[in-house]
């Protein structure tokens, strides 16, 4: 097993071979379009701020009002019958507990 001298090892075409131009993924889709949708921001039914995590991570959160169906902070929520920190079952925001405080007074 002599080898010869001037010939390589190995052999690497020069040319692309024509599976790798014609065949490749990204174009074989076409153009692509970005997938960004238009996000719009949802706000506290009782403060008006934005619900953002990164001002309501360490705070609570946000839940749902199970009265007027709006996304309120968790510090909005009214209070339950224990403490302040636990919230009230099913989950009312403020607006709601106070248009429903009158009319549980006057029957």
């Amino acid at each position: 097993m002599t080898r010869k001298i001037g010939v390589p090892a190995f052999v690497i075409p020069s040319m692309p071979r024509l599976y790798y131009r014609a065949m490749s993924i990204r174009k074989g889709a076409g153009e692509w379009e970005p997938l960004l949708l238009g996000i719009k921001p949802e706000y506290c039914g009782v403060c008006n701020q934005v619900l953002y995590r990164n001002t309501t991570m360490l705070k609570g959160g946000w839940e749902r009002c199970s009265v007027c169906n709006r996304f309120v902070h968790y510090a909005c929520l009214a209070s339950g019958k224990i403490s302040t920190y636990l919230k009230r079952r099913p989950r009312v925001c403020l607006n709601c507990e106070h248009t429903l405080a009158p009319s549980a007074e006057q029957s």
